[in-house]
Parts: C-alpha cells; structure tokens; sequence
C-alpha cells in the first residue's frame, strides 16, 4: 500500500506518498522490508535515534514529530496527533482487523486478567467469537498499535464470521495509556476493577496513577464504561467520568456459597454457579457478566453461561486439594495478596502457609506492605524470591521483612523452588499453601539469565517426590 493511501489527513509530496510500505513498526530491531518506522519520543529514548538502524533493516519510510535527515522520506506529523496516526497506519496495514470485533478495554490494579478472560469465555459460552488480547498472550500487557492490531488480525483469522459478535478484551495497563498506546482505538465498552498500590516507581503517587487510569473513561476511547464503585477510585471515576456509567457492586451477589470445588450466587435474578473459586472471583465475575450484559446478551444467558467459565491459569489455581491444598495465584500487590489470603482464610479450616516474594526493578515501597500482610493473615509465611531482575534476592527479602509483625512465624529462603518446598514438607492435613506472585508465569528472571520455573509444575513435582 501506498504511503498517500495509509494517511487520509496528512499532504506529501509525490514521491513520499507513492512509497510502498506493508508494515509498520517502532522498534528498529524489528523493521524489515517495505517497513514504516514510527520514530517515537518516550520516557528513556528518542526513536530519532535508531532511524539508521531501521533503515538498514528495510525501512523504506520514516515518521517522525520533527524533521530528521534520513536517506529515506521522512513524514513530519505533530507530537498531538502521531499517536492516533500510528494507530490508524497499524491498522490500516494489518487490514482494518478491527472492524465488525467488538473491543472491550480493561484497566486497574487488580483483576484485569480475569476480567479480560472472563468475557471472552462468557462470549464464547454464548456461541460468539471471543478473545483476549493481554498479560497471557503478548510480551507486554498492552501491547504498542502495531503488535496489537496484528494480533488483532492473526485472532480474527481463527473466528468463524458467521456468528452473532466477535468479541476482543483488552488488557489496558496505565502504563499503556501513559505512554499512548491504545490512542486511535475504540471501546465499544470500557471497564475498570480497582487501584491500589502498584506502579509507583513509574507513577510516582496515587494520584498520577489514578490520572492514568482516567485517561481510558473519555468520549475519545468509548460511550460506555462499567466500574467497580466499591473502590474509592471507582466511585471518583464514576462520579468524574462523562461516558454512561453502569456500576458494579459486591451487592450485585446475593446469597453467595463458596468452597475450594466452587461457588453459587444470585444475580439479577438469576443462580450463577461457577468452578471459580475465591472471594475476589466473585468480584471478577460481577464485572464480566455485566461487560458481556452491556454488549448485548441478555442476563439469563450471561448467568447461564457462567457455568461454563473455567479457572484463569494461575489466579486463585487450585494446583493440588487432597489432604493439603495448594493454591498458586499472581497476587503481586498489597491489595491483592491481602484479598487472595483473606480469601483462603474464609475457605479453609487449617492452617495457612504463605510462599511469596517481590519483583526487583519495580515498586519498592510496597514490600514492607506486602511483609505485613502476609504475615499478619498466614500461620507461617516463607519469604522467597519472584523476579529479582537487577537488584539482589537478598536486599529484597529484607525490605519484605522490614514490614512483618512481631511475633510471626517467618522463615527467609531465598530459592524460590526450595522455599515451596519448605512450605509443602511443614503443611498438616487440612492446611492450605498458597505459592503468590508469579501465577501463570513460567520463567524466573534474574540479572544475567532468564531460567525455566513453573510454580504449579514445581507443585507437583515436589508433591509427587513427597
């Protein structure tokens, strides 16, 4: 396609608008014939920077929000619209994947996952085309316009058009709306969960990060939007934001029974009963139900069609329910580990033992938090390693420690693989162990290696040596 038929509002001269490109990209590493490299400024680097590069690579074109010398055509389009303009080139070469897909954009602290997945199985339970674009399919939990609408492209390919809807649910973080990344797209309804303490590192305070967040409820990106208003931030956007606002609420359930196998509510009327097990699942299902209710299903169905919604890999993942119950879940805030482990609590009649440890290069002044809950609601908390990434284990186990309780049973190892097993030979009949903060990954990061670690697998094999 030619580079005059790809953008519909900017002027070039002849030669610029008869280039033909087939791809657009912002990372140079990634460029290769025929590409359309989007020179972006960001937080650390200047896109301007690695033009030559992506030229080398096949770049045929460049745009850029200044002029640049480049030995290719340069289109200059102003910072305010090379965001909407990347946006609409993406998918406009990627084949407009987006028309005739519903797109449901997901933001907040905790729950985006199993919101998102939450909703493309109620759409696929109501026999519409339903997926996830997000923390389990891509690389980055937003992924940039380029990378998003190929995906978008590639799941379109494997829906049947014949059916009523096709429905996509999107993972937004507040980085991605920070940074643009969802500009130039819309949300045929948008939804947000909660905020709590995460991010601050990048955000800075609770404010800025709330603001990011606000940024996904405006006319730009949708009309309608769904929020949880039992959070204080909810109840603020809700009051603030000017789309239709459809609030959700734990009072939305009523008579709700949950045990590790399962759990039964009422809502709108109707009985939901579902494999989901804990607290905040509930929660998470409310949300869902009332995103695919807004799309168009009536509430019988969407009730009905609970009961085919299955566990999300890694959140609240009963890994083993025998004499001891594991329990492995990607709670990596405070908010979020308190909940899991009130959660449990409630579900359990034994003890609970509590494996958990913190992301390095990420938020540090929740660690301390994090020691404080996991020590205060566990009956012995085993504090290990997550992704320690460049900093060192050790430095991070102590400022989890730093926050723990006097008088909690704690013990410090730092291999991860070793602590779970401490965990699994202390447990008695009837106690639960919950393995926290990485979920459904299945690396483990550290300075210099990325290695193979899997904390349901490495469940089971030690369950099975045991």
């Amino acid at each position: 396609m030619q580079i005059g038929d790809v953008f519909d509002e900017e002027s070039f001269d002849v030669l610029t608008a008869a280039v033909e490109v087939d791809r657009v990209e912002i990372d140079s590493r990634k460029c290769e014939f025929a590409t359309l490299f989007f020179a972006l400024s960001g937080s650390r680097t200047d896109g301007a920077n690695f033009v030559a590069g992506a030229v080398d690579r096949g770049a045929v074109a460049v745009v850029a929000t200044r002029p640049l010398k480049a030995p290719v055509p340069v289109v200059v389009i102003p910072e305010s619209r090379v965001h909407v303009a990347l946006a609409r080139a993406s998918a406009t070469l990627s084949g407009h994947p987006e028309v005739g897909v519903d797109l449901v954009g997901v933001t907040g602290t905790n729950g985006k996952t199993s919101v998102t997945a939450m909703v493309a199985e109620l759409a696929r339970a109501l026999g519409w085309n339903g997926a996830t674009i997000g923390t389990l399919t891509n690389e980055r939990t937003t992924p940039a316009a380029p990378e998003m609408y190929r995906t978008l492209a590639a799941l379109r390919t494997t829906f049947d058009l014949q059916r009523e809807r096709s429905v996509v649910a999107l993972e937004v973080s507040s980085h991605a709306l920070d940074q643009h990344r969802v500009a130039g797209s819309h949300f045929a309804v948008v939804a947000f969960t909660n905020l709590s303490h995460d991010h601050l590192d990048y955000h800075r305070t609770m404010e800025a990060y709330f603001a990011a967040k606000a940024r996904l409820f405006d006319a730009d990106y949708s009309s309608r939007a769904v929020i949880w208003v039992d959070d204080p931030y909810g109840e603020k956007l809700a009051a603030s934001t000017t789309l239709a606002v459809v609030p959700v609420s734990r009072s939305d359930a009523s008579d709700v029974s949950s045990t590790l196998g399962g759990t039964i509510f009422f809502w709108r009327g109707h009985l939901v009963n579902t494999s989901l097990v804990g607290d905040y699942n509930v929660d998470n299902a409310l949300m869902a139900m009332t995103i695919v209710a807004e799309l168009g299903a009536d509430d019988d169905r969407v009730a009905a069609a609970m009961t085919e919604v299955t566990p999300v890999p890694g959140r609240f993942e009963v890994v083993h329910h025998d004499d001891v119950t594991v329990i492995v879940d990607y709670a990596h805030t405070p908010q979020g580990l308190e909940r899991l482990l009130r959660s449990v609590r409630e579900l359990s009649s034994g003890r609970v033992l509590t494996v958990f440890g913190s992301g390095g290069d990420r938020d540090r002044a929740k660690r301390p938090e994090m020691g404080r809950i996991a020590s205060q609601l566990s009956d012995v908390t085993v504090v290990t390693s997550d992704n320690p990434r460049h900093e060192a284990p050790d430095a991070i186990i102590d400022a989890i420690i730093a926050g723990v309780v006097a008088g909690a049973v704690v013990v410090r190892e730092v291999d991860r693989r070793a602590a779970i097993s401490r965990a699994l030979e202390s447990a008695r009949p009837g106690d639960v162990v919950v393995v926290a903060g990485k979920g459904h990954e299945t690396t483990q990061t550290f300075h210099d290696r990325e290695v193979a670690f899997d904390d349901r697998e490495v469940v089971r094999e030690l369950l099975k040596g045991k």
